[in-house]
């Protein structure tokens, strides 16, 4: 850690560990906190999200008065948030995909309609408050939708077309849906399971996952561990492997994220591992370190938010950001759920389907596992879907619809 001058402002860097260090006392304190006020628990709000948001809020305090800037450095947060991934791509097994082939269609179908709802509202409601129509759309799909990745990149290809501020509107939506989506997945899944009774059970998956268990080694030693840990992390650096040579194509405007890539080997591994065992999994370490890369990863995710950059955006922003979340939790709870077929699985997609539609593809993750952690039954089909439609096969339509818009309208 280290502390300077910077422009007449006090500015502490933390370093790699430190920040990593307190990213965990964050997190155990988000689930104190959580478990102490019973209102976090009812509404699933993710620990996480609480721990984070505290050190998010004392940084945008103390910047804002002058006192003190804040930089931490994140290094791990990649590797976090890969190993969590990864760990989600063994529970992809086709036997259960198939099973889940007209939810993948119709959560996939939801996906890119609100790819293209949010930005027919972000141009109509830019126009009608006097903005330039394209912030509208930096204010919709590119950030929303997209997420920080879009707006870094479709940001400045819209100031190249004379939209000043571009950029800097998107990236501040962003931050304001990956809050917004962190904190109404999971509210929004809880109140459908309550609302219409849904009993907490999976329909076809239970029957799979026991059968497999009786095959797992029901001994945790610490070279099992191990060896799990290394595949993990050959799969990660595989991941990263294929994002940069998917980079290399130079295909126009689109990117794989390197935990997809990561995640698809694992599905693959697990695929070919089920028919051939090639190595014995067990998955009560897999979901041991899904949990520790997931929680150490959203904490840091949400401690360095920029929430000041909210703050700078104008009323007509606020006002478009708004309508958008209602937009996202009134489709998610009458034509999503619906859509999904009403039952469990489909309340903890649509919870993850809201946070999504705000966030990224991994705050629908931690949403559904917010759900999945108070009713204690996890819906693999969900954690299997969600991540994969919500980071790369809703590209597929969201890409050419934003190219679309901001051409249309720059």
């Amino acid at each position: 850690m280290n502390v300077e001058m910077i422009e007449g402002v006090r500015t502490l860097s933390v370093d790699m560990i430190a920040t990593t260090a307190v990213a965990g006392v964050m997190l155990m304190l988000g689930y104190f906190i959580k478990a102490k006020v019973s209102i976090f628990d009812r509404l699933c709000i993710p620990a996480p999200v609480i721990g984070g948001s505290i050190i998010a809020c004392l940084v945008w305090v103390l910047k804002s008065t002058n006192t003190l800037n804040v930089t931490m450095d994140t290094t791990l947060q990649l590797p976090f948030m890969l190993a969590f991934f990864t760990c989600v791509g063994f529970g992809g097994s086709f036997k259960l995909l198939k099973k889940g082939g007209r939810l993948l269609i119709a959560f996939l179908g939801s996906c890119w309609a609100l790819a293209l709802i949010q930005n027919v509202v972000g141009v109509g409601l830019a126009k009608s408050l006097g903005l330039n129509p394209v912030l509208g759309v930096m204010a919709g799909t590119v950030s929303l939708v997209g997420g920080h990745g879009n707006a870094a990149a479709f940001g400045p290809v819209a100031e190249e077309l004379g939209v000043t501020g571009a950029t800097t509107v998107a990236i501040a939506s962003a931050t304001f849906g990956l809050i917004a989506g962190s904190l109404i997945g999971g509210p929004v899944g809880n109140f459908l399971i309550k609302k219409n009774k849904i009993k907490a059970e999976v329909e076809s998956e239970e029957i799979v996952q026991k059968t497999e268990e009786k095959d797992e080694s029901s001994i945790f030693t610490s070279k099992s561990f191990l060896a799990h840990l290394t595949i993990i992390f050959v799969f990660m650096f595989g991941g990263i492997l294929i994002s940069d040579l998917v980079s290399r194509l130079g295909i126009k405007n689109f990117a794989l994220p390197n935990y997809v890539g990561a995640m698809f080997l694992a599905i693959l591994f697990r695929n070919i591992n089920d028919k051939k065992t090639l190595f014995k999994l067990n998955f009560k370490i897999t979901d041991l370190i899904l949990d520790v890369g997931l929680g150490f990863f959203l904490t840091m995710a949400i401690m360095t938010l920029k929430i000041w950059e909210l703050v700078d955006l104008a009323v007509p922003l606020f006002v478009i950001l708004v309508i958008q979340l209602l937009i996202v939790i009134l489709f998610s709870i009458f034509v999503v759920f619906p859509f999904l077929g009403k039952n469990y699985d489909g309340a903890v997609m649509t919870g993850g389907f809201a946070g999504w539609g705000m966030g990224i593809a991994a705050t629908a993750v931690v949403c559904m596992s917010a759900i999945c952690e108070k009713y204690e039954v996890r819906s693999t089909k969900a954690f299997l879907i969600a991540p994969l439609c919500g980071a790369v096969f809703v590209d597929v339509v969201a890409i050419p619809t934003i190219i679309f818009f901001i051409t249309k309208f720059a």
